[in-house]
């Protein structure tokens, strides 16, 4: 990665500067990447022969970083080729012969690879991040006129298999830290087609390409924290000049203010641009339409994506100020799925109050048969009960019923049943939880549960980056541990005769989680004994 971005830098710094200072280390960084033995990551793939690991130089793959360095060669030769060849004629023609033996010939040819969406594969953002880095190659190297309109023809009906993926309020069921290269390498491909036919293949018109934008700002919690589900950090850096130019695409204000108030930020240490060089292009020539543009958070108050069963409401629509306050049904099949089906998160004034802790550093267990031996993938570690010993169960068929939403000017709350997300052992027959935000200060989650044995007990967890007291029977304060601002405090209630509250602490060791929390996490447990009401129910109060 290191060396792809600094091939990167050192062509937008050629063509800024067009002197030849930069073109010695350009030749050796492309010479350099054509002799590496592959340019897949073999272990996300698949398709490595058993035992080592090993890529097999036989058969490239065409994945995400193979397609990515295939881009970043073509915009390579298409920007500064005719400078290399100066240097030495082998240049232009090995990268040439490498991209369309590595990438580009084996995505034409092949209709097996799985992110396509083609031959009963699976799909998710695979899709339009490959598809999109596709692209560049096929349409600024390949000569073959008749090839390259297959090729093109071919990236078109697997991104309609990625579309067909989506519920039509455009909802990501990855989390708003896939969206970059999801959403977003969906918004890539169109402005690369927009602009290959000069304008004669423009969709922003369907409201599904406009709601899958959209998205974006209706998980935007304040500042960089968005709602974290699934494989997402709670922090998320937005891809700031790509949201700007959706949002004017499809003429949304909200998603327009939102690109511009993310680039402020990013940019307060001087102006320039981030991402690939198709992204930095566009990103450099709007540099000046960005930096004049309105900039603003759009806190939009309610938001509910049925599709996959997300709501969202604060208490007051524009300002951070107030409860915050999320949740989820779903299933436990989802793309880069938690077992959380019924988990909520609540911030206050725009911080992390009660949370899902994210994701970890990436390694090989994280998408192997392991996977759920993660503590950040387990419903246990989420808000969510413990019944009998027994947590959540990944699948498709774990999954939500009777999922409910309501708002209105006072209030906002999710119903859903929860029991079908666990497994027969667990004894659950129903669990109905409702999930409600009263707009003038309270946070209530409702439990209301039927189970057939409770010989095993049952603990319902909390998570919380705040300072925890158990301030007595039925009451417990939460503090948020802050240096630079005023520390917000809440009460939580919960029934003292049903339930009794401990509190462990999650020391953190992963780089990626402490750069979100720090160094700790509380679980707060509030258990019910072995041999509890069968049927019973009890009320959480999350007061400011």
């Amino acid at each position: 990665f290191e060396r792809r971005s600094r091939l990167r830098d050192l062509v937008l710094a050629e063509c800024v500067e067009g002197r030849g200072r930069f073109l010695d280390e350009i030749l050796n960084g492309v010479w350099a990447i054509c002799e590496e033995s592959s340019w897949a990551i073999s272990a996300h793939v698949g398709h490595q022969k058993a035992g080592v690991g090993l890529p097999d130089t036989e058969d490239p793959q065409v994945a995400l970083f193979s397609c990515e360095t295939a881009s970043l060669l073509a915009w390579t030769v298409y920007l500064v080729g005719g400078r290399l060849d100066e240097g030495s004629p082998l240049i232009t023609s090995r990268l040439d012969r490498e991209i369309k033996r590595r990438v580009l010939d084996p995505a034409i040819e092949r209709d097996d690879w799985p992110w396509m969406g083609f031959e009963g594969g699976w799909v998710n953002n695979w899709n339009p991040w490959c598809n999109s880095n596709l692209l560049s190659p096929l349409l600024l190297l390949e000569r073959q006129e008749a090839r390259r309109a297959a090729g093109v023809h071919k990236i078109l009906r697997s991104l309609d298999v990625f579309l067909g993926s989506y519920q039509a309020d455009g909802g990501c069921d990855e989390g708003p830290g896939y969206w970059n290269v999801a959403g977003g390498a969906l918004f890539d491909c169109l402005e690369v087609l927009r602009s290959a036919t000069g304008g004669a293949l423009d969709v922003y018109d369907q409201p599904l390409v406009q709601e899958i934008g959209r998205y974006i700002y209706r998980v935007h919690i304040h500042d960089r924290y968005y709602i974290n589900f699934a494989d997402a950090s709670a922090k998320v850096g937005i891809a700031d000049d790509l949201v700007f130019r959706y949002g004017k695409r499809i003429g949304d204000k909200n998603l327009m203010a939102l690109g511009a108030w993310a680039a402020r930020g990013r940019m307060a240490a001087g102006p320039g641009a981030s991402g690939s060089i198709g992204r930095q292009l566009p990103a450099l020539a709007g540099l000046e339409e960005l930096q004049a543009a309105p900039a603003a958070q759009p806190l939009v108050r309610d938001v509910w994506l049925q599709g996959i069963h997300v709501m969202a409401a604060r208490s007051a629509g524009g300002a951070a100020e107030g409860l915050y306050l999320a949740a989820k049904g779903g299933h436990n099949a989802e793309s880069h799925n938690h077992n959380d089906v019924g988990n909520f998160i609540v911030y206050v004034d725009g911080r992390p109050a009660i949370i899902d802790a994210g994701v970890g550093t990436y390694t090989a267990k994280t998408f192997s048969p392991q996977r759920y031996e993660i503590w950040t993938m387990q419903s246990a570690y989420h808000n969510l009960p413990t019944v009998n010993g027994v947590m959540q169960q990944e699948g498709r068929e774990f999954a939500a019923r009777d999922v409910r939403y309501r708002s209105g000017s006072s209030f906002a709350e999710l119903s859903l049943d929860i029991a079908g997300a666990y497994p027969p052992r667990a004894g659950v027959e129903s669990w109905k939880r409702k999930i409600r935000l009263d707009r003038a200060g309270e946070v209530r989650v409702e439990d209301d549960y039927k189970l057939t044995r409770s010989d095993g007990g049952l603990t319902l967890s909390l998570l919380t980056p705040c300072r925890v007291a158990l301030e007595g029977p039925g009451r417990i304060v939460l503090t948020e541990k802050a240096e630079a601002v005023e520390a917000f405090s809440l009460r939580v209630y919960y029934p003292a005769g049903k339930l009794t509250a401990a509190v462990e602490s999650i020391t953190l060791d992963d780089a990626r989680l402490e750069s979100v929390w720090g160094g700790e996490l509380n679980r707060i447990l509030l258990s019910a004994p072995a041999g509890a009401p069968l049927r019973d129910k009890w009320t959480l109060k999350v007061v400011k």
